[in-house]
This record gives structure tokens, C-alpha cells and sequence, in this order.
């Protein structure tokens, strides 16, 4: 049985990672300042209390680390009880070093700040007021330290205003570190919010189409079977006239390709198909594909190359991603039908379809709007065809990029995300 995964970071998870790295950034911070007070300047301090609250802070650290890695997601009240922690510990660390006196007691303001940012109103006040006790308990009672306020620096400089300068860089450099992430966190959740009501808004048109699709399907069924009994009664009245009945043929073989797609479409609407892709090598997907299209497109000369060399990749598909490869090859068709050049390339992760025309371009003032709007590159298009094959080969995993080639006409790159060899599905 394999390990249950563990749950992405959410933002309290996130938060609470911030707080512990500036929690340990802290506490070896006032680590060092301690020794450093104690064997270089002398100071008078009661060692074993303070080491003791350092010790303590630095077991909640490693205990916070601990849980991170619990799948079980950070709560706003768990993320208030650190604060308060840290808030505790400063108190007892501060009491032993001054009290008021001690330059670092306005880093009060950090977990302070912090809780303002991050959490709800109420709690935010928590944490404010239970800093405010402190400061004020702090100004009444505890264990002095002279050499704060009397040691020198220099004539100018006493060791009190020292540890303000370092202190105010410390907190500076630390509020800095942490809005800048949460702010962009939140920028990043903006994006995937607005990313999300883009896919929703593109799902809605996608299933307006489908619905006048199906509709249209059905009603086209009966004209199509009235144009196919009236071509074998013009290929009777013809008979003996090789010209016009190799035309009546060509028009009955496109007929009966169009009855054949309006079946497989309404037999693909069943959702449990769509579902469930099947997997396929890619190459003969794609070879298959194109001998498909040349019935439909027999004005088109193509060529297909091959590009990678080791392994046989395959991929998911079905038959809305067979239609939309079928939409990008028309439009190339329809840009230019001589030599169209169709490649197939793949890397580890990823098939790479190329559609190369050598027809006019796409003109580059509706370039970025193409598969994200109903634009159409064509007089009478609609483009809808365009936007369709984005929405569907997006529903795959995979994007579509148009570009103007260097050596003219359009370069259509399809990539499309490696099935794995015997996949369920």
C-alpha cells in the first residue's frame, strides 16, 4: 500500500513555513547576541534561564517542521497559537535581558505585523494585545542589565542605540521577507483565480457550440441522404460518361464521409466514451489521421516526417482530439493546399505535431486572440474551428501555438502530453 501523498501547501500551510524560517532566523539571531554579550561584552545575565527559552524555541521549530509534513492543513487558530508562542518566549527571553530596556523589545512588532497580514480580525487583535501586555509587564518587572545602557561603543554610540540600529535592520529585513511572499502569494492565487473564471467562461461556450452541434447534426442527417439518392440516380442517367461519373463518384464518397462523421459524432457524445481515451501509438494515430483527411481534402500534397528516433510514444486520444487535428490541418489546407509539410517529434514528456502551410500567414494584430475568442483568420470563417481544437487540446493536457514562419506561411505546433505504455483507462 503506498503512503498517502501529502496535501498541497495551502496559504495557512504556507504562512506557518514563513513564520517558522523567521522564527529560526530570529532565535539564532538573539542566540549569537546573547553570547556575544556574555563573553566579549561582559554582560551580566542570568545564563541557564536564557538558554533554556533559546533551547525551548528552538525545540518548537523543530516540532513545527514536524507537523508541516502531517497532511492534516494549518487552521487559523493553530497558525494564532504559534504567534502567541512566539510572543510568550520573547517575554520570557526579554525578562531576563532588561526587560523594556533591551533594544530588541520593539521586535514585538513583527508577530504583530504578521498576524495583521495573515489573520482574521479578531485573532489579529489576539495578537496584538497579548504583545501589548507583555511590553507593559515587561516595563515593570524584570532582571536588569546595565551594561545596555551604560556601555559605550564609541563616545557617541552606547550599546543601547546599537541594538536599536540592529534591531530595526533585523525587523526591516524580515517584515520585508515576509509581506513581499504572502503579497505574492495572493498575486499568484489572483492569477489562478483569474485563470480559472477564463477555462469557466471558455467551458460555457464550448458546451453553447456542442449543444447547436448536436442539433445540427440530426438535422443534417436528411439532406445528406436525399443528396445521396439523388447522385446514384445522376450516376445511372450517366452511365457510359467516364468525366461525369468519376465526378458523381467523388461527390458521393464526400457525401457518405460527411454521414459517417455525423454518426461517429453523435455515437461519441456518449460522455463515458469521451471519458475514457484510448491509447494509441502516435504515429500510426497520426498516419491514420491524415489518410482520413485526404479523403475529405484529395486537392492537398502533403508530406509526413518522422523526427524522433528512439521509442514509440503514445498518446490519449479520441475522437474530439482526432476533430480538432483534423481543424488545424484544414486550415492549412485552406491557407495553401500544395505541400503541406506534417511533423512528428517527441521528448520525454511530450508528442510534438507541426503543421507547416505556405500560405499567407497570420496577420499579427489578431495572433494572440486566436483560440481564445470566436477569430477567424478566414473571410467567412467563424472561428469557431479554432477555438474548439484550444479548448479541446487543452482538455488534454496539451497547447496549440501559431507562428508565422521565417520562410513564409504558418507553422501550427501541436504539443500533446506522452501517454504511459499500458495505462489504464
Amino acid at each position: 500500500m503506498q503512503p498517502p501523498l501529502p496535501l498541497p501547501l495551502s496559504t495557512p500551510n504556507r504562512n506557518l513555513v514563513r513564520l517558522t524560517l523567521v522564527r529560526g532566523i530570529t532565535w539564532t539571531g538573539f542566540l549569537a547576541a546573547v553570547i556575544v554579550g556574555i563573553e566579549v561584552l561582559g554582560f551580566e545575565l542570568l545564563v541557564v534561564p536564557v538558554i533554556s527559552v533559546i533551547v525551548a524555541m528552538g525545540m518548537i521549530n523543530v516540532f513545527t517542521w514536524w507537523r508541516l509534513g502531517r497532511p492534516r492543513a494549518v487552521t487559523d487558530t493553530e497558525y494564532l497559537l504559534h504567534l502567541l508562542a512566539e510572543i510568550a518566549g520573547l517575554a520570557l527571553l526579554f525578562y531576563y535581558t532588561g526587560g523594556s530596556t533591551n533594544p530588541f523589545i520593539s521586535y514585538y512588532l513583527i508577530p504583530v505585523t504578521i498576524a495583521a497580514a495573515t489573520l482574521p480580525w479578531l485573532y489579529a487583535w489576539i495578537v496584538a494585545s497579548a504583545a501589548m501586555a507583555c511590553y507593559t509587564f515587561l516595563m515593570l518587572f524584570y532582571e536588569p542589565v546595565p551594561q545596555l545602557s551604560y556601555g559605550l561603543v564609541s563616545p557617541n554610540i552606547s550599546l543601547h542605540v546599537l541594538g536599536m540600529w540592529i534591531n530595526f535592520g533585523l525587523s526591516a529585513g524580515l517584515v520585508t521577507f515576509f509581506i513581499y511572499k504572502m503579497a505574492h502569494a495572493l498575486r499568484r492565487r489572483d492569477m489562478a483565480l483569474s485563470r480559472t473564471r477564463e477555462a469557466a467562461l471558455r467551458n460555457e461556450q464550448v458546451l453553447a457550440v456542442a449543444t447547436q452541434a448536436a442539433g445540427t447534426a440530426h438535422e443534417l442527417g436528411t439532406p445528406l441522404s436525399t443528396m445521396a439518392v439523388l447522385l446514384n440516380e445522376m450516376r445511372h442517367d450517366v452511365a457510359g460518361d467516364s468525366r461525369l461519373e468519376s465526378d458523381i463518384d467523388l461527390l458521393r464518397q464526400q457525401v457518405d464521409t460527411c454521414k459517417s462523421r455525423l454518426q461517429h459524432l453523435v455515437a461519441s457524445a456518449d460522455r463515458r466514451r469521451l471519458a475514457e481515451p484510448e491509447i494509441r501509438p502516435a504515429a500510426t494515430w497520426l498516419d491514420q489521421l491524415v489518410q482520413r483527411w485526404l479523403v475529405l481534402r484529395p486537392d492537398v500534397t502533403h508530406a509526413i516526417e518522422i523526427l524522433g528516433k528512439r521509442g514509440a510514444p503514445e498518446l490519449a486520444v479520441d475522437a474530439t482530439l482526432e476533430q480538432a487535428l483534423m481543424n488545424l490541418l484544414n486550415n492549412a489546407a485552406d491557407a495553401n493546399p500544395e505541400n503541406i509539410q506534417i511533423t512528428l517529434d517527441w521528448n520525454n514528456e511530450e508528442v510534438i505535431i507541426d503543421i507547416r502551410d505556405h500560405g499567407p500567414g497570420v496577420s499579427m494584430s489578431i495572433a494572440d486572440q486566436l483560440g481564445d475568442t470566436f477569430v477567424s483568420t478566414k473571410s467567412k470563417g467563424m472561428g469557431i474551428g479554432l477555438f474548439l481544437t484550444h479548448a479541446t487540446i487543452n482538455r488534454f493536457g496539451g497547447g496549440v501555438s501559431l507562428y508565422n514562419h521565417e520562410e513564409g506561411g504558418t507553422l501550427t505546433e501541436v504539443r500533446l502530453p506522452r501517454a504511459i505504455a499500458g495505462q489504464a483507462v
